[in-house]
């Protein structure tokens, strides 16, 4: 299962990577925004229908691997810069749907090894713009790289066909009362993803003497830490206490910013949930986890839509310690009905 976690981890890094690396290297120009908001929708809106497809397939790793295949694939549409960021959008979408009901379905109820799928996703957009400014050169490297990882991914399958999870046949019923639980974590990353575009974490001029590449790459760091070790601390401690621990923490870093430090520990707080909602979905919707991952993707574009309108939360320190107040009971009023 080890195996199978890193090869999907280190392939989450590469196929995020490889899609900021087109949208910043080739995608850019007149109609940026229409590509940015097209692709957006496709990687994450999508991700609900192609969640219903992959829980019905029961073919998780090859529908992963189709992913990083349509990823390559829109690197050779840039003429056509539209259908270029559609193809990477359904292809991130398709890879992320694939490799997470894989996950979840071998996780043996933990939340950790989620943690550590979700998390290389943020490191691999960072590098990727940075490998846009090299694009021009070597446009090809990238895709590749994506294409052998499909590859790797489709022989792993194979080989190791006996040994691979099997999804549950395929219902959306919730248990009884489940509606209300699923809809609060619905709210709890939609509001995360709200927050997430504000100016709230911004580390001010903490790290100006770190040279730009290290002073960008240590925030994304700690967001991805706080994903990795929300989920670890979930199984160790469960995640009522964890998000309990994490969002009040939160809340007291946002209510007082006394330093920009501080705002570096409330990155690594905010995100420390992430894994958490996630595995409660797809505890709430246990036989059809492809589903519950798509619903709250679909949340995290909803919380981003008025970013994507040109409006960036700017609020005083106590309106974003009350939204960590108001996630913290929206949380617990979603783990109600799911089982430790």
């Amino acid at each position: 299962m080890r195996i199978k976690v890193f090869l999907l981890s280190v392939s989450h890094a590469a196929v995020d990577l490889a899609c900021a690396a087109l949208f910043f290297g080739l995608l850019q120009g007149e109609g940026v925004w229409l590509n940015m908001v097209l692709y957006n929708a496709f990687a994450f809106l999508m991700q609900l229908p192609m969640g219903i497809l992959a829980d019905r397939l029961d073919r998780n790793l090859p529908f992963a691997a189709l992913g990083c295949g349509l990823v390559a694939i829109a690197f050779m549409l840039v003429s056509c810069p539209w259908l270029a960021a559609v193809i990477a959008g359904i292809g991130n979408g398709a890879f992320h749907v694939g490799g997470g009901i894989e996950v979840l379905n071998s996780s043996d109820g933990k939340a950790g090894p989620l943690g550590v799928f979700v998390s290389p996703g943020a490191i691999g957009l960072y590098l990727g713009a940075f490998y846009a400014r090299f694009l021009a050169e070597h446009r090809f490297i990238m895709p590749a790289a994506v294409l052998f990882l499909g590859v790797v991914i489709l022989l792993y399958s194979r080989r190791n066909e006996e040994k691979l999870t099997h999804n549950a046949e395929f219902s959306a019923e919730l248990p009884q009362a489940g509606l209300l639980p699923l809809a609060a974590l619905f709210a709890v990353v939609v509001l995360r993803s709200f927050i997430g575009t504000s100016d709230a974490f911004s580390p001010g001029d903490a790290l100006s003497a770190l040279p730009p590449v290290l002073a960008g790459l240590i925030p994304v760091l700690l967001l991805a830490l706080g994903k990795a070790a929300g989920g670890f601390v979930s199984d160790a401690i469960g995640p009522r206490l964890t998000g309990i621990i994490s969002l009040s923490l939160l809340a007291a870093a946002l209510f007082f910013p006394v330093s920009p430090y501080l705002a570096l520990c409330a990155l690594f707080l905010f995100n420390m949930t992430m894994p958490i909602t996630l595995h409660a979905s797809a505890k709430l919707l246990s036989r059809a986890r492809g589903t519950a991952f798509g619903l709250l993707t679909a949340a995290l574009f909803i919380g981003c839509v008025p970013a994507f309108l040109g409006f960036r939360m700017s609020a005083p320190a106590y309106v974003n310690g009350l939204f960590a107040l108001a996630s913290l009971g929206l949380l617990l009023l979603g783990l109600k009905k799911v089982r430790a």
